[in-house]
């Protein structure tokens, strides 16, 4: 059937059905109640008796005909949103770099966004990246946040020293108090998992100890590597009872290994994950494991 044939077809098909909705009369030809049936993106057509003569009708049945009916008498404007507009921003110039709505948590010119407990930032700044202090404990954010898109990039020493967890550890946590005792943000661990096999829920880009990633995208153990974390806050209500779970999505070196996965609690090392009430900000820290892990080009956008 050419354009203009199925042109004409779509352009009288109200006119038909209307007339069909009055009279219930409908096709006597089997091959033009499937042409329209077409149109109306119906599966297939059926047939009734009127009057001792046989009609056939587009769509599996009655009740699937009427919906359509309906459907036609709306029109497109019905259904279109046209408020609040989305707000305009400048994306990066390539991939990793930061769009215009982004706050910068270091450009690898210093260490003004970065804490630690014990005051100001002992992590070692050289060229555009930061290192491991070994010993000298994690690095906290100055702002918290909650939900959050973050882009963080890290690479693990080039010297090959230890093997599985011992190798190139860190972690990047999510609402990590500061003055809590231990680790009760949620990780996401920073390993040298390339060709060093460890446990798989504590491999580079779990959710440590709760979700194993879907694949192993790391790179050798000296190039730089990337993640996109994508954080939606737990929500809790006033009487400190769980009204939604943490949620997060990783992308690593551009490739899914977390997708939108349920946190099931705060990061535990021994024993099992469990909440406790968040502010519904903290700071994102990066771990302090005792291996030179270097870390560059971080920047978040609020969501």
């Amino acid at each position: 059937m050419n354009f203009f044939i199925k042109l004409i077809f779509l352009l009288s098909f109200p006119f038909i059905i209307y007339s069909q909705s009055q009279s219930d009369n409908g096709l006597k030809d089997r091959d033009s109640a499937l042409n329209y049936a077409y149109y109306l993106n119906c599966s297939g057509v059926f047939e009734k008796k009127i009057d001792g003569i046989i009609y056939f009708f587009p769509c599996k049945d009655e009740e699937e005909l009427q919906i359509k009916k309906i459907q036609m008498q709306v029109r497109p404007e019905v259904t279109e949103v046209w408020d609040p507009e989305p707000k305009i921003i400048t994306p990066g110039n390539s991939y990793g770099m930061p769009p215009s709505d982004a706050i910068i948590l270091f450009d690898g010119t210093n260490l003004d966004s970065w804490i630690q407990k014990n005051g100001e930032p002992k992590w070692s700044l050289k060229d555009d990246y930061m290192t491991v202090k070994p010993g000298s404990g994690g690095l906290y954010t100055k702002k918290s946040f909650g939900d959050c898109q973050l882009h963080i990039e890290f690479r693990t020493p080039s010297q090959i020293k230890g093997e599985g967890q011992g190798r190139g550890n860190s972690g990047v946590y999510f609402m990590q108090e500061m003055g809590a005792k231990g680790d009760v943000g949620y990780e996401v661990q920073v390993l040298d998992s390339y060709e060093n096999r460890t446990y798989s829920n504590g491999q580079a880009s779990s959710i440590y100890k709760q979700h194993i990633p879907l694949v192993n995208a790391s790179k050798k153990p000296g190039e730089w590597q990337t993640y996109d974390i994508f954080f939606k806050a737990p929500l809790f209500d006033e009487k400190d009872k769980l009204l939604r779970p943490a949620y997060i999505t990783v992308i690593h070196n551009g490739v899914l290994v977390q997708n939108h996965v349920q946190i099931q609690g705060a990061t535990r090392y021994i024993g099992y994950p469990s909440y406790k009430r968040d502010s519904k900000k903290e700071p994102i820290m990066l771990q302090d494991h005792g291996d030179l892990v270097s870390y560059r080009n971080i920047w978040i956008r609020e969501l």
